[in-house]
Order: C-alpha cells, then structure tokens, then sequence
C-alpha cells in the first residue's frame, strides 16, 4: 500500500470526510482505518517474508544475487522500523488525549 501526502483517506477539516469530499460516520471512519492499518501491517508482512524467503535461498544457493537480498532486507527492515514510529505516535497521541481536560 503506497500512501502518498495528500490521498490519505480522511481530511480533518470540521470533520471526518472521506476523499469525495463527503462527511463520514464514525463508523465508516473506524472501518476505513482498520482497513488502511490491515492493509499496511499486511505489506510489511509480506516484505518481512520475502527478505526471509530470499535470504534462505541465497543460504542454500539456489540464488547468488547477495545484492537483490542485501536489498529486500532493507526494504523490509526500513518498513519495519516506519511502522513502529507510526504506532509510538498513535499511542502518544492517544495518550495526550486521554490527558485532555474535558
């Protein structure tokens, strides 16, 4: 999943609207996340495993391409470590919010 600045699915602009333009209920909202976040945990899963695929087979010699691996295991470990720092962020948000005086 390629998310680009500006095609995120919801615009926080008075409100939570999908990128129609129309407003969205909560429950369209906390579908339309939990399905970006499947989806990126998914992609980083698979990513995961492929490093791990090639990585034996170039072990076993079935493959001698160390740059094609070499590679594939930093795309994996790079999209590892981004979605660790989204996660810190969403729960240092959550946390600040859950301080919030009402």
């Amino acid at each position: 999943m390629d998310i680009k600045i500006g095609q995120s699915p919801f615009v926080f602009q008075g409100g939570i609207h999908n990128q129609n333009g129309s407003r969205m209920s909560a429950g369209e909202a906390h579908q339309s996340f939990k399905t970006a976040l499947n989806e990126a945990i998914e992609h980083v899963n698979s990513l995961q495993q492929e490093s791990a695929q090639k990585t034996e087979r170039l072990a076993s010699g079935e493959i001698d391409d160390l740059h094609d691996v070499m590679i594939t295991g930093q795309k994996a470990s790079i999209t590892l470590q981004a979605t660790v720092e989204v996660r810190n962020k969403v729960i240092e948000a959550y946390q600040e919010i859950m301080r919030m005086q009402v």
